[in-house]
């Protein structure tokens, strides 16, 4: 724990909240470990973070329900799936009087997998190739005859 009493991991944040919350909690960080093995864990914004290429998804528990935070992309993506939810631009809320749904975590998860590598590997060609020369641009009339 930090010295403001915010966890410093993950198990500190689960450990946290009463035993029926930590199942819930515990089954969550699974699916998302299975989704994305190679993800490393870390407490970001004082709520566990999954980070692979960048954040890759975070997910916190509150009174009524459990919030997970894949990004807006992710959200626009599974949007029909997740209409039986509350969800907002990058978030969904998922009540903990409801089942989870484990397995569309796992899909959501693995898509932002797909997405993050993505982006890493347009990141890293723009980055290894070196710049062309352009042509200046001539601002009066053309010269071409």
């Amino acid at each position: 724990m930090k010295k403001d009493g915010s966890p410093t991991t993950i198990d500190a944040y689960i450990a946290a909240f009463p035993e029926h919350v930590q199942v819930l909690l515990q089954q969550v960080r699974q699916a998302i470990r299975e989704a994305a093995p190679q993800a490393e864990e870390a407490i970001k914004y004082r709520i566990p973070t999954y980070v692979l290429n960048g954040n890759l998804v975070h997910f916190a528990a509150y009174s009524k329900h459990v919030g997970f935070y894949p990004t807006p992309s992710a959200i626009a993506r599974f949007g029909v799936e997740l209409a039986a939810y509350a969800t907002a631009k990058g978030s969904v809320q998922f009540p903990l009087d409801q089942p989870i749904p484990y397995d569309l975590i796992r899909r959501i998860v693995r898509f932002r997998v797909e997405e993050t590598q993505q982006s890493a590997t347009t990141a890293n060609r723009d980055t290894a190739r070196p710049k062309r020369a352009g042509r200046k641009k001539s601002i009066g009339p053309s010269r071409k005859k």
